[in-house]
């Protein structure tokens, strides 16, 4: 399990200065470190640069088999960032935690980012 925060990430919004990164499998006792690397990030210059209101983003991209402890960090995630005044987006949810969150309610409460629409194939007919 890995958590950092980082810029540069390809799809971030360049004005948002805090990106929390999580990978590996999310187990029940780096919930409260990964709380508390927001807090840190929320409270430093980086956190003070944000506008009121703005979203800090998470990238759970490589989190392995998401399961009910996953959600939980989201939920205890989401918290550190509304307390701070702000809200938390979730970046590159694999399809998994989506369910999961969508299934406990909280895909509702935190922001998800867009999944990209896929274009349609085009289908060239048989020159038979």
């Amino acid at each position: 399990m890995i958590f950092a925060r980082r810029g540069g990430l390809p799809g971030v919004d360049a004005e948002n200065p805090i990106t929390l990164t999580v990978t590996g499998r999310v187990s029940r006792a780096v919930v409260p470190d990964l709380c508390a690397e927001l807090e840190r990030a929320l409270a430093g210059p980086r956190g003070a640069a944000l506008a009121p209101g703005a979203a800090v983003d998470c990238d759970v991209g490589a989190v392995i088999r998401p399961d009910l402890t996953a959600v939980e960090a989201v939920a205890r995630l989401g918290l550190v960032a509304r307390r701070a005044g702000h809200t938390l987006r979730l970046r590159r949810v694999p399809p998994e935690l989506r369910a999961l969150l969508d299934l406990v309610g909280l895909a509702d409460v935190v922001a998800l980012e867009e999944e990209p629409e896929e274009e349609p194939e085009e289908r060239v007919p048989d020159a038979h």
